[in-house]
């Protein structure tokens, strides 16, 4: 099976065909940077960073555009009111969300282009516009007039009769209430640069049509984001990018929300979940896995229930590697299962890709067990290979703990620790000397080491406050 994408604007699943042959080419738009990241804003970046190794893996030279957004009305209102230069407040929030991409294994991106680095190609993008009268300007401000564009709403699937671009109640000369902007004349004490209408700042939606097309060129694979971008966002994207003579994306795919009480996890709702606020209840890799588990077009509804479900799952597979390492030796990357490629293929579907890789660490541990080490080590071979292609594998996480201060240093040794105790306590059931297994149990529980046993072998974790 070759791979199959679910592409919003059709409204179906298709095969995946690259514009050049061995390339493929994404953009994806990145964080606004207002504030400090949340759950609901990093999951875009991991289900998209799982299709860039996805396509990695499948073969492909991968060019991945991810935009920072570090000029907009959020940004100047929130400076203003914390007091701050609107400048230092976007570089804050963008090493902010630097960090937690870092922190949650995000591949970099080939490039992260700033908004406000490339004004001139916005101009430019604007001047085309203009020049094929699908935009018209009003005392410093540009429009794009939705009304020469009959394919506009094809995206979101709306009737244009319907919309409203939520720009506010006063539009400042607009012929259409419909039309959008693209030019935001300047106002007092607000940041600006000239142009031929006059000095002011792009509008959100121009930013990332110049930017996509200056890198990946008039017509590109993919265009990625979360389904809050649908509309008008993408929508305007689209429009204006298409009317300037760009075939512009070939697929458009988004990533569902995070929710919590069933609302859209949001700033403005006051519901978010900072990420340096959970990485103080679980690891960085079992948030990652708990954001990666579900299809990427599914809702994750939010509870520390599910989220410490994820992290004793992903718990489980780890600790199968690390039994095979210690019992075997050291495992290396093997090959990946026919059933997890067919997974991946099915536009990403990472729950199935998953449920492979538990069933490979079932398997791996009754044969570790059985003392089939050949099997064991195939096993825990595979599952290296498939979690390295979710960004989750055992190995190379433990590695960067290993190097990653003392918490992370003192984490690794109580795991070995730990490990090898379970080590014990498995040999001594098997020679059923259970009053030697239940005393190890003891001795971990006495030390603040909760262990679970299940069909994959035992996992722990620390009490709380331990």
């Amino acid at each position: 099976m070759s791979l199959h994408l679910y592409d919003t604007a059709r409204r179906e699943l298709r095969e995946f065909h690259p514009q050049r042959a061995g390339t493929a080419s994404m953009y994806v738009c990145g964080a606004t940077v207002q504030g400090v990241p949340h759950v609901g804003h990093v999951r875009s970046g991991l289900d998209f960073d799982v299709l860039r190794r996805w396509l990695a893996h499948s073969g492909y030279d991968v060019l991945l555009v991810r935009n920072v957004t570090d000029i907009d009305d959020k940004i100047l209102n929130k400076a203003e009111a914390a007091g701050r230069p609107w400048w230092e407040w976007a570089a804050t929030h963008e090493r902010a969300f630097s960090a937690a991409y870092d922190a949650l294994g995000c591949l970099p991106p080939s490039v992260e282009p700033r908004a406000t680095g490339h004004i001139t190609e916005m101009v430019e993008l604007i001047e085309r516009l203009v020049e094929r009268d699908h935009a018209y300007a009003v005392d410093g401000d540009v429009y794009f007039a939705v009304g020469t564009w009959p394919s506009y709403g094809e995206l979101s699937g709306q009737r244009v009769e319907e919309m409203e671009q939520g720009e506010g109640a006063d539009p400042r000369g607009k012929r259409d209430a419909r039309d959008f902007t693209l030019w935001k004349a300047a106002k007092p004490g607000e940041p600006s640069w000239p142009t031929p209408w006059g000095r002011g700042r792009p509008g959100w939606h121009l930013e990332c049509s110049a930017m996509a097309t200056h890198y990946l060129g008039p017509r590109f694979d993919i265009h990625g984001g979360g389904l809050d971008l649908v509309f008008p966002h993408h929508e305007n994207e689209l429009a204006q990018s298409r009317a300037a003579g760009d075939g512009f994306a070939e697929y458009w795919l988004h990533n569902a929300w995070v929710t919590m009480s069933g609302s859209k996890m949001s700033k403005s709702l006051g519901n978010t979940l900072t990420i340096p606020a959970v990485l103080e209840r679980v690891r960085p890799v079992e948030l990652r896995y708990y954001l990666v588990a579900p299809h990427y077009r599914s809702t994750l509804e939010y509870s520390e229930h599910a989220l410490a479900e994820a992290a004793a799952a992903y718990r489980r597979v780890e600790t199968f590697v690390h039994r095979v390492h210690d019992r075997v030796g050291a495992v290396e990357v093997g090959h990946i299962s026919d059933a997890f490629a067919a997974a991946m293929d099915d536009d990403v579907a990472t729950p199935a890709a998953l449920a492979e890789v538990h069933e490979t660490v079932r398997a791996g541990n009754a044969a570790l067990d059985a003392g089939d080490r050949v099997a064991a080590m195939a096993a825990a071979s595979g599952v290296r290979a498939m979690t390295g292609i979710l960004g989750l594998d055992p190995v190379t996480w433990g590695d960067a703990a290993a190097g990653g201060g003392a918490d992370d240093a003192a984490h690794q040794a109580l795991g070995s620790l730990v490990d090898s105790l379970l080590e014990q306590r498995t040999r001594a059931r098997a020679d059923r000397d259970f009053a030697r297994a239940d005393a190890l149990r003891d001795e971990l529980t006495a030390a603040g080491v909760t262990v679970e046993d299940t069909s994959d072998g035992p996992i722990w974790s620390l009490k709380d406050g331990a």
